[in-house]
């Protein structure tokens, strides 16, 4: 089944079951952020669509906002997690060892960025499984790591949700 459709029986799921709309958003942005899923389950779309949901449904903006936010930072702590106790081992560890380059991509990011490359890895697809992966493994400081992770993942939920739910709203302009 291709990958749009998984999109799609995820955005009809939490259409038709709202109330477990916080659950599958905490789920997917996990799922999206932490390292080796990321790189299988590329959720955005999904969060997206249900970012698109939240308007014209009953679906209440913050705690998706909420779920979403704490999911991502979670999923990227446990990345940074394992980093730190695996540290460059991990790069031999399927799937990152059929990408190769991520790691090493990753650490050119982390060295030129430092603290603000957490922030800003988040939002670009194949940075967001290596970022924290690299920062665990280059033991970067827990409180710096976390502080950047969490603030992130707050934008970063907010940016797909309201994105979703911007698109929505053009589309109904366009079409009535």
């Amino acid at each position: 089944m291709p990958l749009e459709s998984y999109v799609q029986l995820t955005i009809d799921f939490v259409r038709t079951h709202e109330v477990w709309a916080a659950p599958v958003v905490a789920l997917l942005a996990f799922g999206e952020s932490l390292a080796f899923i990321s790189l299988l389950i590329p959720a955005w779309g999904a969060l997206v669509g249900i970012g698109a949901l939240i308007g014209p449904s009953e679906i209440s903006f913050w705690p998706i906002w909420v779920a979403g936010s704490i999911g991502a930072a979670l999923g990227d702590w446990l990345s940074y997690w394992i980093g730190l106790k695996i540290g460059p081992r991990v790069a031999h560890i399927w799937p990152l060892s059929r990408h190769p380059d991520l790691i090493p991509r990753g650490e050119r990011f982390m060295k030129s960025w430092g603290i603000l490359g957490i922030f800003i890895g988040r939002f670009f697809g194949p940075l967001r499984a290596s970022v924290p992966l690299v920062a665990g493994i280059f033991e970067m400081p827990y409180w710096s790591f976390q502080l950047a992770n969490f603030t992130s993942a707050f934008v970063w939920a907010g940016v797909l949700l309201t994105l979703g739910g911007s698109l929505s709203r053009l589309i109904g302009m366009l079409w009535t």
